[in-house]
């Protein structure tokens, strides 16, 4: 598998049998500048619009990490309140587009997930993995906390489970102990079966009725309506959080 040289990353979407597929990547363990999200966000919008699609599968390159979270470096270069707020919606942005699109999204996830990744899983509607995917949420070794991300873990694997995935801040958490928590529907021992199985899985989806899929996807996220407000509201903490003398020492020293 290839994996992108480009600073900003990449996004592809490949149409084919009303099966919308679309592959992130960026050099750093497919982490998220600002303006993938962004890009991420807008082919959400733009597929949830597109008749020709039934069924979206969300994937990343390589084989190894499936998402190490946001920027590190856009996050250390954050210097005001706004940019902070600005910065930490680009997840929330990503979440309510996922939440809002009116097709179901299968999530692949092939390797280890970090912060925003693990939110970016919680916000699909079924997630199949392989041994390696083991997630963490590191948020408070550097000063802030997973708020944006929250709401779409919680739903996900409840407050117990959020608690103890990010009180834990230095613990790697396995793929069957997230399978166990409701986050991954099924864990597989290679990538050949996990691609085989995602396959299989969009392929029937695909073939169901698309108004049947849609009255299905609202009612799995009947009661979110406000997350626009709230994910936005939990941005501004972040943003705060991130300008603190406590997280510019964490991150200086995470950088050296």
């Amino acid at each position: 598998m290839t994996v992108t040289t480009r600073p900003n990353g990449s996004l592809y979407t490949k149409i084919d049998h009303k099966i919308a597929t679309i592959e992130f990547g960026h050099p750093a363990s497919n982490s998220f500048p600002s303006e993938l999200l962004e890009r991420l966000t807008k082919e959400l919008n733009t597929l949830s619009e597109n008749d020709d699609v039934h069924i979206i599968v969300l994937k990343s390159e390589g084989e190894r990490a499936f998402c190490a979270g946001a920027s590190f470096d856009e996050l250390v270069a954050i210097d005001n309140l706004e940019d902070g707020k600005t910065f930490f919606s680009g997840f929330a942005n990503v979440i309510n587009a996922i939440r809002t699109c009116s097709k179901l999204v299968i999530c692949r996830v092939q390797g280890k997930v970090v912060g925003g990744g693990v939110g970016l899983a919680a916000a699909c509607d079924y997630v199949l993995a392989t041994e390696a995917a083991s997630i963490k949420l590191s948020e408070f070794t550097i000063g802030i906390g997973p708020f944006v991300i929250a709401p779409a873990v919680e739903r996900k694997i409840g407050v117990s489970g959020l608690a103890e995935l990010t009180l834990d801040a230095t613990s790697w958490k396995n793929a069957y102990w997230a399978k166990n928590k409701g986050l991954y529907a099924k864990v597989f021992d290679s990538l050949s079966e996990l691609d085989k199985e995602v396959g299989l899985l969009a392929e029937k989806l695909a073939s169901y009725n698309p108004e049947a899929l849609f009255e299905m996807k609202k009612t799995l996220w009947e009661g979110t309506a406000h997350w626009n407000e709230l994910l936005t509201e939990r941005a501004k903490i972040t943003g705060k959080l991130v300008l603190s003398e406590f997280t510019k020492s964490a991150l200086a020293k995470f950088k050296k």
